[in-house]
């Protein structure tokens, strides 16, 4: 396993205010709406999730980042858990031509609402019961979704992870390292189930026989 930080320039373009996310709303109303990952959470008002999740072309640097580290090429076959609309996997088919894409999100509106490009090649689904057979995909990752999974179905998400993929793995979470970046994880985040510091994640991913990378995003 290593740790890397993919998300480093897409974390430093994202503005946050998190007392006012406290101050401003219901926090519970909020987060009540965000988890039903519909309309409010990807394309309402930003105290229900994004704000507006568009395309805007943000992903591309991030997806020649991930090409060139892992070694990707055509053929391969590549798996996006937690996919959202899709739009990092569109960056990876524009960045290696003729590489293979799969998506799953457990938000029918994002899917129904993804990249046109692409579309067809996401589904709608739960991490922790991934219906591939082993050994699937050369390379599979999850951004940001693994922290919204109670503890049972993170455990299930993990070792399907590892079952699916046959070489290359990758996941971001969000985490904390010190009492000011958890604050400002409780005061922003709106879905998350599992809170942890980064030695937390580690232990947790030996225990569950994760031996991919993995990456944290933190609220300094």
């Amino acid at each position: 396993m290593q740790e890397i930080n993919f998300l480093e320039k897409y974390q430093k373009s994202t503005q946050r205010d998190y007392v006012a996310r406290v101050v401003n709303h219901d926090k519970s109303e909020c987060a009540a709406k965000a988890k039903l990952w519909g309309h409010d959470y990807w394309d309402g008002e930003r105290q229900y999730g994004y704000g507006g999740y568009h395309y805007d072309g943000r992903w591309h640097s991030i997806a020649v980042d991930i090409a060139k580290h892992y070694g990707l090429k055509a053929g391969d076959k590549v798996l996006d858990i937690g996919c959202g609309k899709g739009f990092l996997l569109y960056e990876l088919t524009q960045v290696v031509p003729g590489i293979e894409v799969t998506g799953m999100d457990v938000s029918s509106y994002a899917v129904e609402h993804a990249k046109l490009e692409i579309k067809d090649r996401l589904h709608v689904g739960h991490c922790s019961k991934l219906p591939f057979p082993d050994q699937s995909f050369d390379f599979v990752y999850s951004i940001n979704t693994f922290h919204n999974l109670s503890i049972d179905e993170l455990e299930s998400a993990v070792r399907e992870m590892e079952r699916v993929g046959k070489q290359h793995k990758w996941c971001n979470i969000e985490s904390y390292r010190n009492e000011k970046e958890k604050a400002n994880l409780l005061y922003w985040q709106l879905t998350c189930e599992s809170f942890h510091r980064p030695e937390g994640w580690r232990w947790l991913f030996q225990q569950w026989g994760y031996q991919g990378d993995y990456g944290f995003i933190y609220f300094a």
